[in-house]
């Protein structure tokens, strides 16, 4: 296409296709020189017969504007980007992006991409593709960690480029985009820390206990200690230190800030009593061993902390396995099919068009169209369905899925991060940062938490001196206090629960585009539903075509196929199907009045396509007509009519089998608490027969899509709302419910608005996704409660409340261990949800 003009509009239609989608699908034609491209193969075919018709009737017009993106180097579209949102203003200068990912990274660091040579990154894009996605999303090509765009898991608005510490929690950072190669640099360095830690501190704690059990004088003993301590306090316990005092000077203390200043109490008091010990009244001190010091609590507590760390990254990086198992689906090389035989290439040197031989047990490279063979594709991780799926010629195949027992040729349609397998990882990373209502009151809490901890613990050590205690029983009690709390147990009790059951979400063909979303479906009380494509197959066929006197069957059959082929709405199928190989006549002047029906001009007359109330709308009254479209109605088949200015000429009956599994899902949604509403823009006795097969009882026909969102509205008075559809006119009902449900084989406009989607268009996986909704709300009471308790019991004990009646009192190294294993149990019960029946 180097040397070619494109011309973006279609024309045969007049319409403006994507240019992206119509050259993947080889809706293209080359013609003096010019491209054209075309939104469907119909107007291809009629443009190839008759070039030279449209051409005249069509000039070419000025190419789609395309702009270089300043992270990769590609050429986007600046339409494409801005549709999907992947642009930015920076500094009065618009920018454009080819994926999400490229447009965090350039808002990360602008300047340092707007400084780099073209040759961003290195990269060299071929044919349209960015390379450096594909590279990530294989998990291939290493990236230097300093090159990506790393985020805290429980402060999700904090963003830097390469790893490093969240100056609110304190926290490690994690890479942002899932498909990043894996960086453990941090759990390595924690786990070195650790055990050189536990080998310094181990006879710091032995001489401790030994006390004078070992021949050895007290000044020795504690100087060996100091010594041996001080490695781990300085060198081991440092980046806590680091982590403490960011959060302090930023205003946002932490769980290190507390840790450093306990550690810091008992190593800096040990150490100034051991250099001059008469600074400590006498009667303080421990007879001939002078006063007590604490370097192995120092010490031990480092230690204890240091494990915790090493637990918690560990449990951390497990709620990413769900993500990088996704990743893997996706085989790292192709067998692509030339004029010249056949070649083995990297999976990013495939481009649009290719043709990509695949065997029986690959999976498959990448999207695209069966071209040739026959097969079954195993979807099931994906999809969460075991069973294969029939492949055959012209049927889309995704990457990612699992060939079986046939060899098929693939024409690749969608590459790179455009595929579905990249776009669902995108959307799960994106969903496991995003946050549940349930977390406000966490973070309600933790706003206030150290400042009052530190008080607590300063009221500790005032009170346990004024109580007649020594010195060494306050600190050692003002100390625990600081130790054993742990706001980390109540920052991370909702985002590890989220992470986790998004993940498995992924698995089980429920993709959450965000927590919110999960969370309020676990509480739903209604569950709007549509009716095509959602309770019924979405396959609709012609089962009966009546005529007025005077006109023909396939006159009236060819005038609706002729508008219907415009038309993305699953009826327009079945008409285009019936029609076959029949001529379609030329239409102009097209329309869509969604909800309503089809409007056009063919040799001049209105031809109109819809239901009754649109066709009178328009002056074509269908009276004549109604008894034949009653019976069909009382089977459950819908009924649009076709009409020629104000001459109504026929009707025809399209309908939509149930799916299998139905009735027995809708039943087993009722069993889980909610209210199953059906809606549909059918007549109602259409949708009463429908409803009654399906065992729903409750039904509003006739509604236009704003009628959809009105009746979502009205009933928010019976609780939470749900609304699941999968259509274009779906989309206001979706933006006005509480929970917007899309099916995966729905229009993009309804998967935008939704907040929930299901990979196949099955209602298996909204039950799964209804399951799955309530286990996850369940998990994060269930963090929730443990680290609220925790604290709220480790606290008082560790401020020695117990000490009166029992004369326990809790040591600082005890109040480590619980502080460190607070968090890791939060973490070890989301891993739970990986196993949640669904």
């Amino acid at each position: 296409m180097a040397n070619e003009t494109l011309n973006p509009k279609d024309p045969v239609c007049g319409m403006t296709p994507n240019p992206e989608t119509a050259i993947a699908k080889g809706n293209t034609s080359v013609r003096n020189g010019v491209r054209y491209i075309f939104c469907c193969a119909g107007c291809k075919t009629k443009f190839d017969a008759e070039p030279e018709k449209y051409v005249t009737a069509s000039p070419v017009e000025a190419a789609p504007e395309r702009a270089k993106d300043p992270v990769c180097g590609m050429t986007p579209f600046v339409a494409v980007a801005k549709a999907k949102g992947n642009h930015t203003n920076y500094k009065g200068e618009d920018y454009y992006f080819c994926s999400a990912g490229c447009k965090a990274k350039f808002e990360a660091e602008p300047d340092r991409y707007l400084s780099l040579s073209p040759a961003v990154g290195g990269t060299s894009p071929a044919a349209g593709h960015c390379t450096c996605h594909s590279s990530e999303h294989r998990g291939g090509e290493k990236t230097g960690s300093k090159d990506i765009l790393y985020t805290c898991p429980m402060h999700p608005e904090v963003k830097q480029m390469g790893p490093g510490d969240c100056p609110i929690c304190g926290m490690a950072l994690e890479p942002a985009d899932p498909t990043a190669a894996e960086d453990d640099s941090e759990y390595r360095d924690m786990r070195r820390r650790f055990w050189i830690s536990l080998a310094l501190t181990a006879p710091v704690f032995l001489l401790a206990m030994a006390g004078d059990v070992l021949p050895m004088a007290p000044l020795l003993r504690a100087v060996i200690e100091a010594l041996l301590a001080l490695p781990v306090v300085v060198w081991a316990g440092w980046p806590f230190f680091v982590r403490g005092w960011k959060g302090a000077v930023t205003g946002h203390a932490n769980m290190f800030t507390l840790i450093g200043l306990g550690v810091a109490v008992a190593y800096l008091y040990s150490l100034v009593v051991l250099l001059v010990p008469s600074l400590v009244p006498a009667g303080y001190h421990h007879g001939a061993m002078g006063p007590p010091v604490y370097f192995e609590a120092a010490a031990v507590i480092i230690t204890l902390v240091l494990m915790g760390q090493v637990l918690e990254l560990r449990a951390r990086s497990r709620t990413g396995a769900a993500i990088r198992a996704l990743i893997d689906l996706a085989p790292k090389t192709a067998l692509r099919r030339t004029a010249h035989g056949t070649e083995t290439v990297e999976l990013a040197q495939v481009v649009l068009g290719d043709e990509l031989i695949v065997r029986p047990g690959d999976a498959v490279p990448t999207d695209g169209e069966v071209i040739e063979g026959e097969s079954a594709v195993d979807e099931s991780m994906l999809t969460g369905e075991s069973v294969p799926v029939a492949k055959a010629k012209g049927d889309a195949v995704t990457g990612g899925t699992l060939n079986k027992n046939g060899a098929l040729v693939i024409r690749a349609t969608r590459v790179g991060a455009d595929t579905v397998l990249s776009k669902i990882v995108a959307l799960v990373a994106e969903a496991q940062r995003s946050r549940a209502p349930t977390q406000t009151l966490a973070d309600k809490v933790s706003a206030w938490f150290v400042p009052t901890v530190s008080a607590v613990a300063i009221v500790t050590f005032i009170a346990w001196l004024a109580a007649g205690f020594t010195l060494d029983y306050a600190l050692m009690a003002a100390v625990s206090v600081l130790i054993i709390a742990c706001p980390c147990a109540l920052g991370l009790a909702t985002p590890m629960s989220v992470m986790v059951s998004v993940g498995r979400g992924a698995h089980s063909g429920v993709l959450v585009k965000n927590a919110a979303a999960l969370e309020k479906f676990a509480t739903a009380a209604v569950l709007v539903i549509d009716k095509t494509g959602t309770i019924t197959e979405g396959k609709p066929e012609v089962v009966a075509i009546h005529t007025v006197a005077g006109t023909s069957e396939t006159e009236m059959l060819a005038l609706a196929a002729a508008l219907e082929s415009k038309s993305a709405h699953p009826l327009a199928h079945a008409v285009i199907e019936r029609a076959g190989t029949l001529a379609l006549p030329y239409a102009d002047d097209f329309a869509n009045v969604t909800g309503k029906g089809l409007r056009a001009r063919v040799d001049g007359a209105t031809i109109l396509v819809g239901s009754e109330d649109f066709l009178a709308e328009n002056g074509a009254p269908t009276g004549a007509l109604m008894g034949d479209a009653a019976h069909w109605r009382t089977v459950g088949a819908t009924v649009i009519f076709v009409a020629r200015g104000s001459d109504a000429l026929g009707l025809i009956a399209i309908k939509d089998p149930l799916k299998p599994s139905a009735r027995e899902t809708l039943a087993a949604l009722a069993a889980e608490g909610l209210d199953i509403v059906m809606a549909t823009g059918d007549a109602p006795e259409t949708a009463q027969a429908i409803a009654v097969e399906a065992g729903i009882k409750t039904v509003a026909a006739r509604l236009t899509p704003e009628g959809k969102a009105k009746l979502v509205a009205d009933k928010r008075g019976s609780g939470t709302v749900a609304f699941a559809g999968d259509g274009v006119n779906d989309a206001p009902a979706l933006a006005a419910a509480d929970v917007a449900i899309a099916m995966g084989s729905g229009s993009d406009a309804a998967i935008e608005t939704a907040g929930l989607v299901l990979l196949k268009s099955d209602l298996g996986a909204l039950l799964r996704a209804r399951r799955l909704a309530k286990a996850t709300l369940r998990n994060m009471k269930q963090n929730l409660f443990w680290a609220f308790a925790y604290n709220a019991l480790g606290v008082p004990l560790a401020a020695g409340v117990l000490y009166p009646i029992t004369g326990w009192l809790l040591s600082p190294m005890v109040a480590a261990a619980a502080m460190s294993f607070s968090s890791v149990s939060v973490i070890a019960n989301a891993l739970r949800l990986k196993g949640a029946k669904l």
